[in-house]
């Protein structure tokens, strides 16, 4: 079975502000794009069973016209702030990558 890493074009993640951190999924092309976005493959519960964060809290954001999945989530400790290891959120997609994918 393929992993979500191993169909995503682009798989990275961000600040969204110091309090934030947004993952980014983009997909080469529609059809790809959309067997992921109709599927239970990227989900509030999955992210937030992922990430450790309540649900509620998860935003999962649809972009048709960028093939593109974006997903955000609360950050554990504000950015900068002494116990956070990874000021600039670019090292958070990774629990995403190993999703099984079955498209």
């Amino acid at each position: 079975m393929q992993k979500l890493i191993d169909v995503a074009k682009v798989l990275r993640s961000k600040n969204a502000g110091p309090f934030y951190v947004t993952m980014d999924i983009m997909f080469a092309d529609r059809e790809t794009y959309e067997k992921i976005k109709n599927s239970s493959i990227i989900t509030e519960d999955i992210v937030s069973k992922l990430y450790k964060v309540d649900k509620e809290k998860v935003s999962i954001v649809y972009y048709d016209a960028a093939f593109s999945i974006k997903v955000t989530i609360p950050r554990r400790y504000p950015s900068g702030d002494p116990k956070d290891s990874d000021i600039y959120g670019c090292q958070q997609s990774a629990p995403l990558e190993d999703i099984p994918v079955n498209i």
